[in-house]
């Protein structure tokens, strides 16, 4: 059903390979995460109750690119190194909460605030199965 993509997205092309079930799982949450929120890669893994951290970024590295990645975070808020500039348009254009950074912090690039953005699935949690 899907396959990745030279971006890391997803196909819709009949004759691609199946997405491992796992990575079909991980884009799912991705896909459920609001505008303006974000999860860790560990709080994608404990939703999932499978997998670590390590895993879902690897599946959001290889598959992630048709799937809203940027709302897939480090823990500590530091935007994807290689794709801080995409990044922070959508979160300008989304409004995730950004702690502005010092102009002693390299490259002057904001964090994502982690306590205002962090979304635990909560508000959806009633569909989950």
């Amino acid at each position: 059903m899907s396959e990745q993509s030279p971006e890391g997205g997803r196909y819709g092309d009949e004759c691609a390979p199946a997405l491992p079930a796992y990575a079909e799982r991980v884009l799912d949450v991705a896909e459920l995460i609001p505008p303006g929120r974000v999860m860790t890669y560990g709080d994608v893994a404990e939703w999932l109750e499978e997998g670590g951290p390590r895993q879902v970024g690897r599946v959001m590295a290889l598959y992630g690119g048709a799937a809203p990645w940027w709302r897939v975070v480090r823990a500590d808020g530091v935007l994807l190194p290689g794709h801080e500039q995409r990044a922070l348009g959508h979160y300008r254009d989304e409004g995730t909460p950004l702690k502005e950074a010092g102009r002693a912090a390299e490259g002057h690039l904001p964090r994502i605030d982690m306590r205002r953005a962090r979304w635990d699935g909560g508000e959806r949690a009633e569909g989950h199965t």
